[in-house]
């Protein structure tokens, strides 16, 4: 498409509600605009690109392209985009200027970028950062943008990084998955096992906590207590608490002994202690605060605040960082007098003062807090009753966590009293300390929540804390004292917490916490940013890559309200296969370093090095496919107990969580353990995941079978009941209906597997698909062929095969043709 002469600038929002919301700073009779709704575009799935690339073969791979051919997308109700990009396409005619003000991140960039590419727009292009749509923060966008005449070659930058992103996230699970299933994958596991660039070295994180935490012996250790008095009659408990714990208990009773007989001076020092706020959220930490608090998944966070975001009540959520840039310090009155309207309870905290500005490193105010800054309240508030619950408790902790930013410095009066005790082991230190609120400053916002449990990093042990008394009694420093008694406690050493769902985010994104190796932690360093070190994925997908890792049963969820994760057996076997066939795929440091480099794509300071960089990315994404292929053609087989192997819960091709099995599968399984003369497994008749896993293992896989002599359904037509029922699966769900189901059983069945959803749990749902019915031992394992284990193959390679880039791939690089690229590499590697 050629530019048009000079006349209307077109604003290309993300989303029609974004438009509604901004519609009024363009009435201007040489403006127009248009909404997207998310990505309009999908990737196009490879077996419509050849059709031999469809099969699963490993001799196809890699599968490489050198862009990714596009197609028109399909929203949430299943309705083609195609009449959206051709309205598009008609209102950039007339236009000399086109305006992107869609969200201010990589993925906003790449919705209305890859529209303009797909349309052939060659016109100026501009970006509008909208950090935030209340009006002060809109206003500023528009004066930023006439201060930037190259916003948008910038920005095109943004879109080739995001692109870039989508590319590797499209190759990697479409090929590692294939690949990895088929060379390496247990023949009892049904499902693929899905391989992506972020998801893969996630999952070696939590690996390698798991071993930490398996291979923990606990180990009693031992505290000394001395019980004291002075001469005026006070009593306090003293304890010897060292870093380097005390392992020997003969150690601990020439310490008890020593302190027994101890009488001296007690050191007592009092000192005020500064408790600066908390820092600004970001979307990691925003996510883990409020699954602790509120139990809510990191993704349902994300939604509420994006929501709240496009109401106008909150600044872009999909940030990186915790603080605030210099330039917005005087905004601060206008924000906590809007807060204080909402909150009529605080108004006298919020109001009282003028707000209090911290700047630098350990404040909240800095020259550059990055792309974009903390999350925090606009001067526009929602009305007080207005927002449904979760809406109004989210925007709530975000305005008290702003407000207490503002508000003076908690102070505490600490008291510490010691006593140093010499022993034959050399002096001993004994101390106790307590403190009282002298000063609430912020902590007055909070109540008692400001004393709650601090964050602890994620994966580590718990602390010991110092040993604190309740209530000290009044001393002087230099008292004299004398033991009353002394005596041993003991303690047991506690393993690594494991990593909660809602810690999860933030351990990707501040990878340097669970490194220890110092030459790791220096190549994790962000000496431009140090509060933003590399971290795997992005902020707008980290919260994605928990799903895929669960449905492909490589983690499970504990309890409670903020559950934690648990590496799985066949986790443990995947991760341990993909660092012994390719160990570049397996190491966090190691992805977090590419990630950064992938991010220079986004800084380039112009178009053509742009596009430079995205070419030797594209062409070093190829140069690992191929690496990668030929590792795993030299693999072995992964071999893991079948009995290891969980249930998939559900319709997955694992099994199906404790449906029971068809009565035709119990019967061959019971027949087949007789002719072999081994003892059916534990659960095999009441499991339908451990009797597919028992047949799989020992007659073979379902294609096997159904090529056996007596039990070759596939030349045979399907009967007229299942072929009525697929006939009315396509016209319902507007599917081509494939010729060979006319008159092949087999591909019908599959047809069947694929599209038909269970009206129903357990065994009778599944029995009332038509079909026929065999009772006898030989049709016993056609029936267990065709409908039991077959339904694995056939949701599960077989099902994938046309899936593997989206769900099948686990990769976010978008489903079948016709998904909204939105669920693509839009959101960043998977």
């Amino acid at each position: 498409m050629s530019p048009a002469p000079p006349g209307r600038t077109l604003f290309f929002f993300e989303k029609p509600s974004a438009m509604r919301q901004l519609q009024r700073y363009f009435r201007s009779p040489g403006t127009v605009c248009v909404a997207a709704e998310g990505h309009l575009l999908a990737a196009e799935e490879p077996g419509r690109i050849r059709p031999d690339w469809k099969a699963w073969q490993f001799e196809t791979l890699p599968i490489v392209l050198d862009t990714l051919p596009v197609i028109c997308g399909t929203n949430r109700s299943g309705q083609s985009h195609a009449g959206k990009l051709a309205a598009i396409g008609q209102a950039l005619r007339g236009v000399e200027r086109v305006i992107i003000a869609t969200d201010p991140g990589r993925e906003g960039s790449m919705i209305a970028w890859e529209v303009l590419e797909h349309l052939g727009w060659r016109g100026r292009v501009d970006r509008l950062k909208l950090g935030a749509l209340d009006d002060v923060s809109v206003r500023r966008a528009f004066a930023t943008l006439a201060r930037e005449p190259e916003s948008g070659e910038r920005d095109y930058a943004a879109y080739l990084e995001a692109l870039c992103r989508q590319y590797e996230d499209y190759h990697l699970g479409l090929n590692g998955t294939r690949a990895i299933s088929l060379r390496l994958r247990p023949p009892a596991f049904r499902e693929p096992w899905r391989f992506g660039g972020v998801q893969t070295p996630t999952l070696a994180i939590l690996a390698d906590l798991e071993a930490r935490i398996r291979a923990f012996v606990p180990q009693d250790f031992f505290k000394v207590a001395l019980h004291a008095e002075t001469g005026t009659g006070a009593a306090l408990t003293l304890w010897h608490l060292p870093k380097e714990r005390i392992f020997e208990r003969a150690a601990a009773e020439t310490i008890r002994a020593a302190a027994a007989a101890w009488s001296g001076p007690l050191g007592v020092t009092q000192r005020d202690v500064r408790r600066a706020p908390p820092r600004l959220f970001s979307k990691d930490t925003l996510a883990r605060r409020c699954a602790k608090r509120f139990g809510w998944d990191p993704q349902h966070t994300a939604r509420l605040a994006q929501d709240l975001y496009d109401q106008g009540y909150l600044s872009y959520p999909r940030t990186e960082s915790d603080s605030l840039p210099d330039g917005q310090a005087g905004d601060a009155g206008a924000v906590m007098a809007a807060i204080a309207s909402v909150l009529p309870d605080l108004r006298a905290l919020l109001t009282a003062e003028p707000p209090v500005i911290r700047r630098g490193a350990r404040g909240h105010y800095v020259k550059d807090p990055g792309e974009h800054h903390a999350i925090v309240p606009l001067r526009k508030v929602p009305e007080r009753g207005r927002l449904e619950a979760d809406l109004a408790r989210l925007w709530e902790l975000v305005a008290k966590a702003y407000g207490a930013a503002h508000l003076p410095d908690g102070i505490d009066a600490r008291t510490e009293v010691v006593a140093e005790v010499p022993t034959p082991l050399g002096a001993k230190r004994f101390a106790v300390s307590g403190r009282v609120v002298r000063v609430p400053g912020w902590r007055a916002l909070y109540g008692a929540e400001a004393e709650g449990e601090a964050d602890l990093v994620p994966g580590k042990a718990r602390p010991d804390d110092e040993a604190r008394a309740t209530r000290l009694p009044a001393l002087r420093d230099g008292e004299a004292a004398k033991a009353a008694g002394a005596e041993i406690a003991e303690a047991v050493t506690e393993p690594p917490r494991r990593i909660t769902r809602g810690e999860l985010p933030v351990v990707m994104g501040r990878l340097i916490d669970q490194v220890d190796d110092p030459a790791a932690k220096r190549a994790l360093e962000n000496p431009v940013n140090p509060n933003e070190p590399k971290g795997l994925g992005t902020a707008a997908t980290r919260d994605t890559i928990l799903p895929k890792l669960l449905k492909s049963h490589y983690l499970a969820l504990g309890d409670g309200k903020d559950p934690a994760l648990t590496v799985t057996e066949v986790g443990l076997a995947f991760i341990a296969a993909v660092r012994r066939v390719f160990p570049a795929y397996g190491d966090p440091v190691g992805r977090a370093t590419f990630e950064a480099e992938l991010a220079e794509i986004g800084r380039a300071p112009t178009r053509v090095e742009a596009r430079a960089r995205a070419e030797a990315f594209r062409q070093r994404t190829r140069s690992r496919l191929d690496g990668l292929i030929a590792a795993i053609a030299q693999a072995e087989v992964v071999s893991l107990d079948p009995s290891l192997i969980p249930p998939s819960g559900g319709r997955g091709p694992a099994g199906g969580g404790d449906r029971p099995p068809t009565p035709a599968m119990v019967a061959f399984a019971v027949a087949l353990a007789a002719r072999k003369g081994i003892a059916l497994p534990r659960g095999c008749k009441s499991s339908l995941a451990r009797c597919r896993v028992f047949l799989d293992a020992e007659a073979g896989p379902a294609a096997s079978r159904t090529a056996a002599p007596g039990a070759d359904r596939g030349l045979r037509p399907p009967s007229a009941a299942m072929l009525r029922y697929a006939r009315t699966l396509a016209a319902e769900r507007g599917l081509d209906c494939p010729a060979e189901i006319e008159t092949q059983f087999e591909a019908c069945r599959r047809f069947l597997d694929a599209h038909a959803a269970p009206t129903g749990t357990g065994s009778s749902a599944r029995q009332a698909r038509p079909g026929p019915v065999e009772t006898t031992p030989g049709g016993a394992a056609g029936k267990g062929v065709g409908k039991g284990v077959g339904k694995g193959a056939g949701r599960g390679i077989g099902k994938a095969a046309g899936k593997e880039s989206g769900k099948g791939a686990g990769n976010g690089a978008g489903k079948a043709a016709g998904r909204p690229r939105r669920r693509a590499a839009g959101r960043g590697t998977g």
